[in-house]
């Protein structure tokens, strides 16, 4: 982790030497919202391994950005039958041991499945579900990331990959309506609910660090972390 450490401030590099780490941490939140990246940056610091959604390697996805009813069946059971091959992986080369960081909760999965498929596909996808062995390690902190549809689409518009250029802003609202009741209900790990919106946890090293200081802080089952990034 020393080498990691020299990219960030000396204040936060004695704070990471000083606290226990969470183990096993996921971020989640809608398409745009910079899991991946964030997931990236957290793991260059704290030294971790990740474990990344296939996004890109799921050839069904430009096809579902197109046509969203036609081809949803198909890139769910993409999804689907790689997170059972990476719930394999860690039980198998115990990487929670190892510490990781993700940019996905593998308990998500019926989020997307309820919100693109049709009723019998739902069906057919459950019983699918049901014959697999998705007994999958809970995190030690979950970190949610929210931010209106209007700031996604910029984002996702702004990143230029070809296959998300069809989404478009109903869909978006609709995904965090979904992602907003999963995480209403959700109380499987601590979890940390972030106003991303203003935040750019990409390329400013005020926001990013801010965010894990408030990661460190974390001392209960639920809390919020809504800054004014022009105080940071």
């Amino acid at each position: 982790m020393a080498e990691a450490l020299e990219v960030i401030s000396g204040g936060l590099r004695q704070r990471l030497q000083g606290s226990k780490l969470p183990g096993y941490i996921a971020i989640e939140g809608p398409i745009g919202i910079g899991k991946t990246t964030l997931t990236q940056r957290l793991a260059e610091t704290f030294g971790y391994q990740t474990m990344l959604e296939p996004v890109t390697d799921n050839p069904f996805l430009q096809d579902f950005y197109q046509n969203r009813g036609r081809n949803a069946l198909a890139t769910q059971l993409y999804f689907l039958l790689n997170r059972t091959r990476q719930i394999s992986d860690i039980r198998q080369q115990d990487l929670l041991g190892t510490q990781l960081i993700s940019d996905f909760l593998l308990d998500k999965d019926d989020l997307f499945a309820r919100m693109t498929l049709s009723q019998e596909e739902y069906g057919l996808y459950q019983q699918i579900q049901a014959s697999l062995d998705l007994a999958a390690p809970q995190p030690d902190l979950v970190v949610y990331l929210q931010a209106p549809a209007s700031k996604l689409l910029e984002r996702v518009k702004t990143r230029g990959i070809d296959f998300e250029q069809h989404i478009d802003a109903s869909y978006l609202e609709t995904l965090i309506d979904a992602y907003t009741e999963f995480f209403h209900f959700y109380d499987a790990a601590p979890l940390l609910i972030v106003n991303a919106a203003e935040l750019d946890l990409a390329h400013n090293p005020q926001h990013f660090e801010a965010l894990v200081e408030r990661m460190l802080a974390m001392d209960s089952a639920r809390e919020y972390f809504n800054p004014n990034p022009t105080l940071l």
